[in-house]
């Protein structure tokens, strides 16, 4: 029987002692999964829908059952950067950004855990007794088959069957998620984002990948000179390989058709990269507020012209191949 109650609203929690403040008193348990969610692609989409799914079949009809909370065990920072920050990967998504995702699909509660030294020592047995028992109260959780916890990874899904039976916790294993032939990781979409293969990084995650932040003034020499762009300032780590691309950029709540550089400008000597948007059909000179950059496919690679003015015409060029994408993809029906 599935529950058609409206939505609880999203809980963040960022210790073991918050949450068992933030929820003293009431009979709860949760159904959990665990994980660093980089990118929310499809192959964690459909962990967080078996949770969903495994808490929307739930019966709601027993008052005797404790309240059941769909539930996402995470980690900041990356365990990456504390115990091999050297080799550490750039994210695809913030903190923010991941627990956005998270929330929309359809967790009611997440627990961040301050991942340091310390945590890093816990192992396997102590991890899952402290957060998943003593503090979750974890009826059920569900992982990747590849999941390992605790301190050196000695934790494995064949282990957190054991400590189920145990503390009374069911483990449901969910497979990984292919296509074309990929296994679908964060890994693999850096992967395709470094070569500028946005369209692949796409069929992983289930959308376009996109960088989000707030328009930032630019030196102006662009506008002067070339076109006019939006530039973006983003917090996330990982941009596509420098080139030019087929965008979309959410503005106010509306979707603009753009062409996007990603590079350093090296026409006019930059040093630093940057992300510029030239929206098709859009005339308004902005310096400020939110905006959002979706790559829909990669146009060509970053180069020096040897001039402003050879640039412009490579400029309208691509502008031009842009709009020949969208008016493609309107006629392909996508």
């Amino acid at each position: 029987m599935r529950n058609s109650q409206a939505r609880p609203a999203f809980t963040i929690t960022r210790s073991a002692d918050e949450w068992s403040s933030r929820f003293a008193g009431s009979p709860t348990r949760t159904i959990v999964t665990v994980g660093n969610f980089d990118g929310v692609h499809l192959g964690h989409q459909k962990i967080l829908q078996a949770v969903v799914d495994r808490y929307s079949n739930r019966p709601r009809s027993d008052e005797a059952l404790p309240r059941l909370i769909p539930t996402v065990l995470t980690f900041y920072p990356h365990p990456a950067r504390v115990l091999r920050p050297e080799k550490a990967p750039p994210l695809l998504m913030t903190l923010e950004q991941r627990l956005a995702a998270i929330e929309k699909a359809g967790m009611q509660a997440a627990l961040v855990l301050s991942f340091n030294r310390e945590l890093s020592q816990v192992g396997p047995q102590d991890f899952a007794r402290q957060y998943l028992v003593e503090t979750l109260r974890a009826e059920a959780i569900f992982v990747g088959q590849n999941f390992r916890f605790g301190h050196g990874q000695a934790g494995d899904v064949n282990l957190l069957r054991e400590l189920g039976k145990r503390w009374d916790f069911e483990v449901e294993v969910i497979p990984p998620v292919t296509v074309d032939g990929v296994v679908v990781s964060s890994t693999a979409i850096r992967h395709a984002l470094r070569e500028g293969r946005v369209e692949s990084a796409h069929k992983l995650l289930g959308r376009p990948y996109a960088l989000a932040g707030e328009i930032r003034a630019g030196t102006g020499q662009g506008r002067k000179l070339v076109v006019p762009t939006l530039n973006l300032a983003t917090g996330q780590e990982l941009l596509p390989k420098n080139g030019v691309y087929a965008t979309q950029v959410l503005l106010d709540g509306n979707v603009h058709q753009a062409a996007t550089n990603v590079g350093v400008r090296p026409t006019f000597d930059g040093t630093k990269t940057t992300v510029e948007s030239h929206l098709l059909d859009f005339h308004e000179n902005r310096t400020s507020g939110p905006m959002e950059v979706r790559f829909l496919t990669h146009l060509r690679d970053e180069q020096k012209f040897a001039n402003p003015q050879e640039l412009r015409e490579q400029v309208l060029r691509d502008i031009e191949r842009a709009r020949e994408y969208f008016h493609a993809q309107k006629s392909a029906g996508a």
